[in-house]
């Protein structure tokens, strides 16, 4: 069995009145590849905040082996080997490219090793076919290469578990099947737990393994992508008007 890297164990958020996330559990384990789906208003990203510490959950735990990480900020869940980036990218615009990832390096602690341990910037860079642009300012690079320098920067805190959310969003057709080839090799080669959130539904049963569906808040299913797309729970919820015989096709292929 692999090791679990966190467990989510019946985690809440609420804003007053709106439950956004309702009792989650799941456990996320090393190497997985994990997609998120759900209909906007889901709880998606708000689940994403909690398991990242960004968001204190109303209720719930939240372990990383046997640290308990509830409640605590993001810098502790960097130091444990969680980073993620978000739906807009989060780049700061005059630092060049390279210094960007450094920054994400400094954050977590430049001594703190990941699975493939300790990379450079050039590496990252490389990886991400963003070396040629290093010594740009970020707020030089189009948009699609900001969205990989956010990851840059996630990587750059040589995270265990790498939490994705909505990567994808904005690319033309084939440059998020460039990106999902990208996460699937990040993953592959560089040993990490990947989970990622995304509207590019086919994409991205394409890619994953696991599936977690979200629906007002709660988790509906949790599978295989070709067990999730009969799961008649989804379909009702979620896939019934937008899952296309393409999409079920390529999730059993």
């Amino acid at each position: 069995m692999a090791e679990a890297l966190l467990t989510i164990d019946a985690v809440t958020v609420r804003f007053g009145g709106l439950t956004a996330v309702d009792g989650v559990s799941a456990t996320l384990h090393t190497g997985e590849l994990i997609g998120i789906i759900g209909p906007n208003g889901a709880g998606k990203t708000t689940f994403f905040n909690a398991i990242s510490g960004v968001q204190p959950p109303t209720s719930g735990t939240l372990h990383s082996g046997t640290d308990n990480l509830t409640g605590k900020g993001p810098h502790h869940y960097a130091a444990h080997g969680i980073a993620r980036t978000f739906q807009t990218p989060r780049v700061f615009p005059d630092m060049t490219v390279r210094d960007n990832v450094r920054f994400g390096m400094q954050f977590a602690g430049r001594h703190r090793q990941g699975p493939e341990g300790l990379r450079s910037e050039g590496e990252i860079l490389a990886m991400l076919g963003l070396a040629h642009l290093a010594d740009r300012p970020a707020a030089d690079v189009t948009p699609s290469q900001q969205r990989l320098l956010e990851i840059g920067m996630a990587l750059g805190t040589r995270p265990r578990l790498l939490l994705l959310d909505e990567v994808a969003a904005g690319l033309t057709e084939a440059e998020v099947d460039a990106m999902a080839q990208r996460i699937r090799r990040l993953r592959d080669d560089w040993g990490l737990t990947v989970v990622w959130i995304e509207h590019a539904v086919t994409t991205l049963l394409k890619y994953v393994e696991r599936v977690l569906v979200l629906h007002q808040g709660r988790k509906i299913a949790d599978g295989t992508p070709a067990e999730v797309v009969r799961d008649p729970h989804v379909i009702e919820a979620y896939l019934g008007d937008e899952m296309t015989n393409d999409t079920a096709q390529g999730a059993t292929a």
